[in-house]
C-alpha cells in the first residue's frame, strides 16, 4: 500500500512538472511573452514619441514686435508649432489673430485659421478664412503675406473687400505699409475688377 501510494505521489509530481513546463516553458508561450513585452516596449516608444511631438506644441503662444519706436506688430495662436528651418524659428500657428499698428496708432486687425511665422524676419503668410479689418474696412480673402523687408502686405486668392462706398471682387490686393499706395488688380489683366457702389 505504501509502493502504491509513494507511486502515485511520483506520478503527481512528473504529471505537475509536465504541465508547469508545457504553460511556463513551452516556444509558444515564450513567444507569446516575447510579443507581449515587444508591445508594451512599442507602447512606451510611442508614447516617448508623442511626448517629444506635444512638447513642440505651444498654446496662447504670442509675439509682440515694436519698429521704428511707432509701429507695432503683435500675433497670438490658440495652438503653435515650433520649428527650426536653418536655425531660424519658423512657428505653424492655428487660430491666428495679428494686430498691426502704425505710426498713426490706427490697428490692422487680421484673423485667419492659419498662419506660419517667422520669428527671425517676421514675415507671416496667413492662409484659410483671412478676414482684415481696417477702420470701417473689411477684407475676406484665402491667403495674406507681410513682408516686413519689402514693407507689402499682399491679400489674394478670392479677395473680397466691403467698404463704406460698396463691395469689390478681385484676385489681389497689394498694401505698401510705407506709402499707404493700395495696388488692386486680377490675375488675368482681360479680367476686371468687380465694383458694385452703394
Amino acid at each position: 500500500m505504501k509502493k502504491i501510494i509513494q507511486l502515485i505521489l511520483s506520478l503527481s509530481l512528473v504529471i505537475m512538472a509536465i504541465v508547469f513546463y508545457k504553460v511556463y516553458f513551452s516556444s509558444n508561450n515564450k513567444s507569446q511573452v516575447f510579443k507581449e513585452l515587444s508591445e508594451e516596449n512599442s507602447e512606451i516608444n510611442n508614447q516617448e514619441e508623442s511626448t517629444s511631438e506635444m512638447s513642440n506644441l505651444i498654446r496662447n503662444l504670442s509675439y509682440d514686435v515694436t519698429f521704428d519706436g511707432d509701429k507695432n506688430y503683435s500675433i497670438t495662436a490658440d495652438m503653435s508649432e515650433l520649428t527650426y528651418e536653418n536655425n531660424v524659428e519658423i512657428v505653424y500657428m492655428q487660430k491666428v489673430t495679428a494686430i498691426f499698428i502704425n505710426e498713426n496708432n490706427v490697428p490692422l486687425i487680421i484673423t485667419s485659421d492659419k498662419a506660419t511665422y517667422n520669428n527671425s524676419s517676421y514675415d507671416t503668410n496667413f492662409s484659410e478664412n483671412v478676414r482684415v479689418e481696417y477702420i470701417d474696412n473689411l477684407i475676406n480673402s484665402e491667403k495674406l503675406d507681410i513682408s516686413f523687408a519689402e514693407n507689402i502686405i499682399t491679400i489674394y486668392d478670392n479677395v473680397k473687400y466691403h467698404g463704406s462706398s460698396g463691395t469689390l471682387n478681385t484676385d489681389n490686393v497689394k498694401i505698401d505699409l510705407i506709402t499707404k499706395n493700395i495696388n488692386i488688380y486680377m490675375d488675368n489683366k482681360e479680367k476686371k475688377v468687380e465694383v458694385v457702389s452703394k
